[in-house]
């Protein structure tokens, strides 16, 4: 049994996660995303997309402030890989260095071009020919890690944000 700790905020991690979920052999042990944060004019606090479809799932799901909180009890579930798709935080070394077979991270666009927070945005504001996801081993530096697989998607010049991030999850 492969265990597995993951790591996502956004919507577009939600398909990667599912698909994890649904793989015979596979054990997802923990999941990390952001807290709560209040939202609307109630300022309910509200749970990212990944911590309400990991419940969902029945998954453990941790909200640590600052991720290092995580550590020890990353540690302790003696993780094999982790999986990271669309966080918001870089993760720190001491992170880094808990599951023995390092990190996989799911990035949505052709690295090593639109590196950073807004890939989708930029392939759209660049009028590129064909976006993608890639798939890296995860380092220290952002987005940065030799490319273990891509996928690419012609696009045809008028693709909207919502729906080419939808298309790339």
């Amino acid at each position: 049994m492969t265990r597995i700790i993951f790591f996502g905020t956004s919507t577009f991690a939600i398909p990667a996660l599912e698909a994890l979920h649904a793989l015979d052999g596979v054990e997802i042990v923990a999941v990390v995303t952001k807290p709560d944060e209040p939202q609307g004019r109630e300022k309910k606090l509200t749970p990212t997309p990944v911590s309400a479809r990991a419940h969902a799932l029945g998954l453990r799901v941790l909200t640590p402030g600052r991720v290092k909180e995580a550590a020890e009890t990353l540690k302790a579930e003696r993780p094999d890989v982790g999986v990271v798709a669309a966080y918001g935080k870089i993760l720190p070394k001491i992170i880094l260095d808990i599951p023995r077979h390092g990190y996989l991270n799911v990035h949505p666009s052709l690295l090593p071009r639109h590196r950073g927070p807004s890939p989708v945005q930029a392939t759209i504001a660049f009028g590129d020919s064909e976006a993608g996801v890639t798939i890296i081993t995860l380092d220290a530096d952002m987005d940065h890690g030799p490319i273990v697989a891509q996928e690419r998607v012609p696009l045809c010049g008028d693709e909207w944000y919502e729906d080419l991030k939808k298309q790339l999850a």
